[in-house]
């Protein structure tokens, strides 16, 4: 009789173990579906890259920018998120129109019409 209690109560113990862990990773992914605001960065789980656009929480779906292209998806459909990556964008764009204008700036044209190229001096 003891060499069948033995195994019943490994096996109650690994399957309570396992369903545990199960909770623990739902919670987690629970959270994160949650926790994603617009302007996030995204992959969803057939791999493609964006950033949220629009969370409609009655339809459960989000709709993701894609350089333009506004594709509409379940909110399960979600693999990752990383948190507001619109600002790092604009931060960006505001680097880039400053490094053109520090181009510009030391670039100098002189007046070619002063000069004929024909004569010689």
């Amino acid at each position: 009789m003891v060499q069948l209690i033995i195994p019943i109560i490994f096996l109650g113990g690994l399957m309570w173990w396992m369903n545990r862990s199960q909770k623990k990773q739902q919670k987690s992914r629970q959270d994160q579906l949650d926790a994603m605001k617009v302007g996030d960065s995204v992959v969803t789980i057939g791999g493609l890259h964006g950033v949220l656009f629009e969370i409609n929480k009655e339809k459960g779906t989000v709709t993701l920018d894609c350089e333009g292209i506004y594709l509409e998806f379940d909110r399960a459909s979600v693999k990752s998120s990383k948190a507001n990556v619109a600002a790092d964008k604009e931060s960006y764009v505001v680097e880039g129109e400053d490094a053109l204008a520090d181009t510009t700036e030391d670039v100098s044209l002189e007046d070619s019409s002063s000069e004929d190229p024909t004569s010689e001096a």
